[in-house]
């Protein structure tokens, strides 16, 4: 099995040689290349092509958003599977820089103080071609998501998300092609969708089932039917299809 080519930008010295340490010990992953900046992380970006670019947001040259934006205009024209996916590393639940990495093209978002199996959950799944989230995180692009504003009818509706100062809102990706025609043939049903925004706000099944007035184990059906329906393995990746498809209003 080849292993999973990783590269870690990251100013902090110790930080980054403690992460490089501990990955080095993980037999599927392989620390290719670390760097300490922006420019020089990019350029290693750049030339080794790794599956998996792990990001500081809070770099000293350019921050992690502008060398994801970067990374994304150099690999513009390459094809979806030789991108180098990026994770996110963030040390604060800032609002606006969370929903800054979602415009930069990010696909994955970890907190810094995350457990390094978590943050080795997050390599494999990102790597695989799946968003994963931190819970943290995916409160705070709800937040977002769910701002509303009056229609031109006087009714409210969810932005459109577009990149606009005077809103400090960011677009968020809609759902695959695919995923939507299936969406629009079997529709979450209105019970679906309250379980499905309170996954999204960190619940777990026992306090879905405490603020739905409904038992455990229709939780649970409900929460099956929801993985179906997305097509999705588990309620990590239904959380980020539901903040990028905007299914939770």
């Amino acid at each position: 099995m080849s292993k999973i080519r990783v590269v870690l930008v990251e100013d902090h010295n110790l930080s980054r040689v403690g992460l490089v340490a501990a990955l080095k010990q993980v037999d599927d992953i392989e620390v290719v290349g670390d760097a300490e900046n922006g420019r020089k992380g990019l350029e290693m970006l750049r030339s080794l092509h790794p599956d998996v670019g792990i990001i500081d947001i809070g770099l000293p040259d350019i921050d992690g958003i502008e060398l994801t934006q970067q990374l994304r205009k150099m690999q513009a024209n390459a094809e979806p599977g030789d991108r180098t996916k990026v994770l996110i590393l963030t040390m604060h639940e800032e609002e606006n820089s969370v929903l800054a990495a979602f415009a930069a093209g990010a696909d994955s978002y970890s907190l810094k103080d995350s457990s390094l199996d978590t943050l080795v959950q997050a390599i494999r799944s990102t790597q695989e071609g799946n968003a994963w989230i931190d819970p943290n995180i995916a409160r705070i692009v709800l937040k977002q998501a769910r701002t509303v504003e009056p229609s031109p009818t006087g009714a409210e509706e969810p932005l459109s998300v577009a990149e606009d100062p005077a809103k400090q809102t960011v677009e968020i990706d809609s759902a695959q092609a695919d995923v939507q025609q299936l969406l629009d043939t079997y529709p979450l049903t209105e019970r679906e969708l309250e379980v499905l925004e309170l996954i999204v706000a960190g619940c777990s099944n026992a306090e879905i089932s405490e603020k739905l007035y409904v038992t455990v184990g229709t939780v649970k059906t409900h929460v099956r039917s929801i993985l179906n329906k997305l097509c999705v393995e588990d309620r990590t990746q239904a959380a980020v299809r539901a903040l990028r498809s905007g299914l939770v209003s």
